[in-house]
């Protein structure tokens, strides 16, 4: 007898009864051994079979429909936890079940250091590229793209026979294309080992002496100063230290886990070019305990807009070598190190006998990369139609960019952002990989494509890709659903924005959200910081899936002991169920504009409308500092004023803008109907534009 039970209620059961993992290697399309076997969902819930009704039923969900902000957003997490004492791992994980176990697996690998972060441009970005193509396969899903031609990106004609969509991301890291250095003291400097070019430096070619400037800080704790007063460093290349003041175990003085808002390169690299440095060159300073002992190179140093003067990094071997051809009789670099430690000494002029020659020349180069898909064909009349399920599988890497200067330089694991989402992805993959190949397949199923994107953290780059190279016409797709963040759930308590994309989207899920015994926050909204908006910005109905925000995001903290795979169990649960109730629901769903505005961050009383852009990738050439604007939605102030894609908003009133953070802060002083002069640079030129504020609330 067929079981009756939607795929939610099959993987409530699994995860609740402790039910064996699914064998990873049944051949499909058959379902994988023991696996119990799904059946298809209609548009109305259906009764749990009478022996696994008690352990799979769980309490009716909650709908409750309304605008969230989803930068500030985050359920209560004042649940009682468990004392480390009474864990017991082995126990734990076979009472959560094998969805449970298998998404933390996933997870837990995707956040571990050997994959760097996994920004675009490391080689930990294309590792878990490769993840995702292995598991895809393995999970017998179909590859998702043509292959690649001559040029590594544009596809050929033909069928689907790769797993990854590759392109490049313009403005990424730099070439170098000339670069040597001499020093006194020794031998040919080898470059890579001994020396390496760093990618914000400019080009140049110098011959100039060498000022030891410590660990180059215009200001840190307690008064402390690298530089004395009225310092001038012009005609000087800058030997500076890497971190701030370490003690005696080589540990920070100033912080009590790595390092403090004092060690930012940013800064140092400002403060350097404000007192007329003509070069720089970086060391790391020796016994660093929690710090970076090696080599930079160009992908790993952009910290900021490009520098008009040559940046390079050196060994400790090779700044001994300087720092003894100008003071011979002033010790090591460890003795140098310990003297500005102790705040004793500030800037020295080694003088001619220090003298370096150092020539950079870099281009502007793209940044290879690639999204990763597999498909798992549809069935009958509906075959030809599709469901999207994405999740970004990059993040921030060693944050330079999309996180505070203050962790500049440190592994960000990007557990929760986005490795749960990516392993969730991969978890429905499974699910709906078993259901289609089953004896219980739906007769009539639409196909689903499960995407891994990259670039999301750089601005959406790798879903804007896909929709502006699609592998599938728009019109025959009738959802897209994205998963970010969804790793840690609290109090059950769970955000699904796009609920006004389509007609009726609410009521069509409903079934899906109330078997999953969740409190689904549906959010009407279906733009946002999140891949869902490409696929909102080109008419495809989206649901958005997240957690909410927390204390770690974007910052080194977001490791994978923080998730709950408890929870991630049941949101792989309901987006399978999802999956299923649109796949085989016999009408395309219908996609609707009639969403709220998304809020500004930081409950501005106004909205400007644009989008700032994530990094410095796309800023055009020669632009100065300011508010990249990536986006201007449609009737804002910012559209009313003229306000166009491209600009850069260089000032506010009159008073210079350096970030989107500044701007925020502006925005918050402002009510609805202010008028302030926005000064944007376009096209090598300056304009002032008078902006109207209207409220941020958002229309009914």
């Amino acid at each position: 007898m067929q079981d009756p039970r939607p795929i939610a209620v099959m993987l409530s059961a699994a995860l609740l009864l402790g039910a064996a993992p699914v064998a990873q290697d049944a051949p499909p399309p058959a379902p994988a051994k023991d696996a119990p076997a799904p059946a298809p969902v209609t548009d109305a819930p259906t009764p749990a079979a009478p022996a696994a009704q008690d352990a799979a039923k769980p309490a009716p969900g909650k709908v409750i429909e309304g605008a969230i902000n989803v930068y500030s957003w985050a359920p209560d997490d004042s649940a009682k936890r468990v004392e480390a004492k009474d864990a017991d791992i082995h126990r734990l994980f076979e009472d959560l079940g094998p969805v449970a176990t298998r998404w933390y697996q996933h997870a837990i690998t995707l956040s571990n250091p050997f994959f760097e972060g996994r920004a675009p441009g490391l080689r930990g970005n294309d590792l878990a590229a490769e993840y995702l193509q292995w598991w895809m396969k393995d999970m017998g899903l179909e590859p998702a793209f043509p292959e690649a031609g001559a040029d590594g990106v544009t596809p050929k004609d033909g069928d689907w026979t790769s797993y990854m969509q590759r392109f490049s991301l313009t403005g990424g890291a730099p070439k170098v294309e000339t670069a040597s250095m001499a020093a006194p003291g020794g031998g040919a400097l080898v470059r890579g080992e001994d020396w390496a070019v760093l990618g914000i430096s400019g080009n140049a070619k110098v011959e100039l002496p060498v000022a030891f400037v410590g660990y180059g800080i215009a200001k840190g704790e307690g008064g402390y100063s690298s530089f004395p007063e009225d310092c001038d460093l012009t005609g000087k290349a800058a030997l500076v230290m890497r971190y701030e003041p370490l003690d005696e175990r080589g540990r920070s003085r100033w912080a009590t886990r790595r390092f403090s808002e004092f060690s930012a390169m940013s800064d140092k690299v400002d403060a350097l070019v404000e007192r007329g440095a003509a070069a720089i060159i970086l060391v790391a300073p020796p016994g660093a305990r929690d710090g970076r002992t090696g080599l930079e190179d160009v992908s790993t140093s952009r910290w900021g807009r490009p520098l008009d003067i040559p940046m390079v990094q050196v060994s400790e071997a090779v700044a001994e070598r300087i720092l003894k051809a100008g003071k011979p009789d002033d010790g090591s670099l460890m003795d140098w190190r310990v003297r500005a430690d102790e705040g004793k000494v500030k800037v020295v002029d080694l003088g001619e006998a220090s003298k370096v020659a150092i020539e950079t020349k870099l281009s502007t180069g793209g940044t290879p990369t690639q999204n990763v898909g597999g498909v798992v064909r549809g069935k009958g009349a509906l075959k030809d139609e599709w469901v999207i399920l994405g999740a970004h599988f990059d993040h921030v890497g060693y944050g330079y960019f999309g996180t505070s200067p203050k962790y500049t330089g440190q592994l960000h694991p990007g557990a929760d952002d986005n490795a749960s989402g990516t392993s969730a992805m991969l978890c429905v993959a499974q699910a709906i990989a078993d259901l289609y190949g089953g004896k219980d397949a739906p007769a009539d199923a639409r196909s689903v494509l499960f995407l891994g994107f990259t670039a999301e953290e750089s601005g959406l780059r790798g879903s804007r890709w896909y929709v502006e190279h699609p592998t599938i016409p728009g019109d025959k797709v009738s959802m897209m659903i994205n998963m970010d963040m969804v790793g840690r759930l609290r109090s059950d308590d769970l955000s699904v924005g796009g609920m006004k994309s389509a007609k009726d989207l609410v009521e069509i899920l409903r079934p899906a959200f109330e078997r999953s015994g969740l409190t689904i926050r549906a959010d009407p909204s279906g733009r946002g910081p999140s891949d869902h908006a490409s696929f909102y910005g080109v008419g495809i109905p989206v649901a958005f899936i997240y957690t909410g925000n927390h204390d770690v995001y974007h910052t080194p903290g977001d490791v994978g002991h923080t998730l709950n795979p408890e929870g991630a169990a049941k949101i792989v649960a309901l987006a399978a169920d999802m999956v299923q109730l649109v796949a085989t629901r016999k009408e395309k769903l219908e996609f609707s504009a009639g969403d709220a505005a998304t809020p500004d961050r930081g409950y501005a009383a106004v909205r400007l409308g644009v989008m700032p852009g994530m990094g410095d990738e796309d800023r055009p050439a020669g632009a100065p500092k300011g508010v990249l604007v990536d986006g201007v939605s449609a009737e804002t102030s910012a559209a009313d004023a003229g306000i166009a894609k491209g600009d850069v908003i260089v000032a506010w009133n009159g008073e210079a803008l350096d970030g989107a953070g500044p701007m925020m802060a502006k925005l918050r002083g402002h009510k609805p109907g202010d008028v302030v002069k926005v000064k944007v640079w376009r096209d090598g030129k300056e304009l002032e534009l008078e902006v109207t504020l209207k409220a941020a609330k958002p229309k009914e």
